[in-house]
């Protein structure tokens, strides 16, 4: 059986990401990290998604929560990020590695979808895009990002 984009070996995890995917890729971990810096919760949906209110009903409670554990949140993301664009280039990765890989890819998918209100059921077919759509290319990286989260969770699950 072939295998797609991610391969668990006995020496760790091979990658086999063609230079053009790699270099869309290669864009993408910054503009996360600025997000993460830069954005807010209180103007910006994706920052929202990103991080979501563990207390949605009580604003108190909320705040509380948030100001607890949201620093944390922030350096997990930024060291995941920094992993990404550390091995972008790697043929192999340690699993530790390719955790962050998927950590950093989920992020980008949470991002790219509500930018595009993709819902949970939602396919292919029910977004209906067409090339001439200006939304097209964002649909075609989730859809790609999707496809990569995929074949990165079944080389750690070992399927």
């Amino acid at each position: 059986m072939a295998f797609g984009r991610v391969k668990r070996t006995r020496k760790g995890f091979a990658l086999r990401i063609p230079a053009a995917e790699r270099n869309v890729l290669r864009a993408l971990p910054g503009q996360l990290r600025g997000l993460l810096t830069e954005g807010d919760a209180a103007t910006d949906p994706v920052v929202r998604r990103l991080f979501p209110s563990a207390y949605p009903d009580e604003p108190e409670r909320a705040a509380e929560f948030d100001a607890m554990v949201r620093d944390d949140l922030v350096a997990q993301r930024m060291q995941a990020i920094d992993v990404m664009e550390r091995t972008i280039d790697a043929t192999r990765l340690s699993e530790e590695e390719l955790v962050a890989w998927l950590s950093a890819i989920n992020d980008l998918r949470l991002v790219l979808g509500t930018r595009l209100d993709v819902t949970e059921g939602m396919t292919e077919l029910d977004v209906g895009v067409s090339h001439e759509d200006p939304r097209a290319q964002m649909f075609a990286l989730y859809a790609y990002l999707s496809y990569l989260e995929e074949d990165v969770v079944g080389a750690l699950s070992g399927s």
